[in-house]
């Protein structure tokens, strides 16, 4: 009996956005999987790097905003560095991610990340580097609400009496360029 297969029908349209939005010629990969060898969290993704490549050069960008990948990306750019083609593979995934948000198409098992995402940004934006105190209640407000706080309470004044963070965040030498990035990129995070 022959089994079905699902036909693929290319969107250069839907390429052609995701290209333009990152900068990235995604259409110059060739598949060498260079990015998903050298990745360090490809074990925890669903679609691993160059496949996520290989979708987006199809205009298959519906299942990839869809996907955990985009947020188990650590954006440490190992497969950047590793692209014989000079595709910042990191920033595209970064890209998708943001269309993600904006289309409001998060997976539900990934709900809290989009919200970890802005939270980090906005500490940057807010005092031109990471404030951890900051940033964490922030995020624990927002995703877990008043009992999250009260349930890792404990943790953070273990940590903080360890020396593990700072109450207050050090001085940001470079706070005025933080803030110019942030205007040049529509200054919200």
């Amino acid at each position: 009996m022959p089994t079905e297969t699902a036909t693929l029908i290319p969107d250069p349209a839907a390429r052609r956005r995701i290209e333009s939005l990152s900068g990235q010629t995604i259409s110059a990969c060739f598949q060498c999987e260079k990015c998903t060898n050298g990745c360090p969290v490809a074990f925890a993704m669903d679609i691993v790097p160059h496949r996520v490549i290989r979708m987006a050069n199809y205009g298959t960008i519906g299942p990839l905003l869809h996907c955990a990948t985009i947020w188990v990306c650590s954006s440490c750019e190992t497969c950047t560095t590793r692209c014989p083609n000079n595709i910042d593979i990191a920033h595209v995934m970064d890209t998708l991610r943001q269309v993600s948000m904006k289309e409001g198409k998060v997976m539900p098992t990934q709900h809290d990340a989009p919200i970890f995402h802005k939270e980090f940004l906005a500490s940057i934006q807010r005092s031109g580097r990471i404030n951890e105190l900051d940033m964490i209640t922030r995020y624990t407000l927002k995703s877990e609400g008043i009992g999250g706080m009260i349930k890792q309470a404990g943790m953070g004044i273990k940590m903080l009496t360890r020396g593990r963070f700072k109450l207050l965040p050090e001085k940001a030498t470079a706070k005025s360029e933080v803030k110019t990035i942030f205007k040049h990129t529509g200054g919200k995070p």
